[in-house]
């Protein structure tokens, strides 16, 4: 039950906030309907339609909690007008309750939470030891969210890039606390690339979610330090779900639409049909890093290519490619100093390839990543 529960609570907010109710009194009303379904349904069983029930018993909260007599009968003359929910109603509804948790008034780790929060159906604990915040700062978090998006219109489907960007950092917390954050981005994108009919970019992203969750088991080694890509030990990959990555990057780039998480998943790909990290086509990747570069231009996906550059035309040209770079990066870019110090350790430059991974990793903030630059720098200095 609790995982019917988990699948319906999106679709019931959405039909609630579709109807006019206030974000978060929808949520409140949906908490209680849960809650009596939760108590009710072991002994009188589930009904015949669950979501409907949900709704019905949702929208009489909404109804009994307005002290105006005039707007009580307002909204229950509303409610019974109503008509049924149907399935392309269902869908809809989820996904435009999706595009509304992404609104463009809402900073992204606001959306993000909300995002949990709303469509995810993950409590606010769970959201909040995610993220490795106290739970009250997580709740103030939704609850302002909320109340920005009050007024906002609800019923068009907004920007679909603002979704995916909001899906991709979730992925990109990975695992921390008591929830795999990766594994519900996966999830979320799957019910994304449903209700969006399998478009392009949404595919994209799926895909290149897959391709680098596949290297998951790999990434730590049994200490808990970090193993780069190159020393990963490929046969802990998942290969299923790099199958699976491939034939969804396909179907995208058959559409010829490319975007940005098509291209970028085509790079993970190309590493993940890599039988060892000698046979890596990094050619192909340069050439699919220009395609990136020509769609979505970022300091980002430029550094990435100056380590491609560097791989396919020496470390020589890569180092170039780093410096035309440097001037569009903040100061005290970790990750600039980090592909320096790789460029440098390939050119055979030891000297200076330690003082570049020392300095990538005073400024690092992640500690695994710290560490393993740490010990970078002291491999060189050996």
């Amino acid at each position: 039950m609790e995982h019917l529960l988990r699948e319906l609570a999106p679709q019931v907010l959405a039909a609630l906030v579709r109807r006019g109710h206030p974000f978060a009194a929808a949520e409140d009303a949906l908490q209680e309907a849960l809650l009596e379904a939760w108590t009710s349904w072991p002994e009188a069983g589930t009904p015949a339609s669950p979501r409907g029930w949900l709704v019905t018993v949702a929208s009489r909260r909404l109804i009994d909690s307005t002290r105006s007599e005039v707007s009580r009968r307002r909204r229950e003359e509303q409610l019974e007008a109503e008509p049924g929910p149907g399935p392309t109603e269902q869908s809809d509804d989820t996904l435009l309750l999706l595009f509304l948790c992404c609104h463009s008034s809402l900073s992204p780790s606001s959306a993000v939470a909300l995002t949990l929060r709303a469509v995810g159906g993950l409590t606010t604990r769970q959201i909040a030891e995610a993220f490795l915040v106290p739970e009250a700062t997580m709740a103030q978090r939704i609850s302002r969210a909320k109340k920005m998006l009050e007024g906002a219109r609800f019923g068009a489907r907004g920007d679909l890039g603002l979704v995916l960007r909001v899906l991709y950092l979730i992925f990109n917390e990975g695992y921390t606390g008591s929830l795999d954050l990766g594994a519900e981005a996966i999830r979320l994108t799957r019910r994304l690339v449903a209700e969006t009919r399998s478009a392009p970019e949404p595919l994209g992203l799926l895909a290149l979610m897959l391709l680098h969750d596949a290297r998951r088991p790999a990434r730590f080694a049994a200490d808990g330090s970090l193993v780069p890509l190159d020393r990963q030990d490929r046969s802990l990959w998942n290969t299923a779900r790099i199958e699976e990555g491939v034939r969804l990057l396909q179907a995208a780039l058959a559409q010829d639409q490319l975007g940005e998480y098509q291209a970028q998943a085509a790079v993970a790909a190309l590493h993940d049909d890599a039988a060892t990290a000698a046979e890596t086509d990094w050619p192909q990747i340069l050439s699919w890093y220009d395609e990136l570069l020509a769609i979505h231009d970022t300091p980002a996906a430029a550094l990435s290519r100056a380590v491609a550059v560097g791989e396919a035309d020496g470390p020589q040209a890569g180092l170039r490619a780093l410096e035309a770079v440097r001037p569009r990066l903040p100061a005290g870019h970790h990750r600039f100093h980090a592909v320096r110090g790789h460029l440098l350790e390939r050119s055979g430059d030891t000297t200076g390839a330690a003082a570049a991974y020392a300095q990538a990793a005073r400024l690092a903030t992640n500690t695994a990543e710290r560490d393993h630059l740490s010990r970078q720098a002291g491999r060189m200095r050996a």
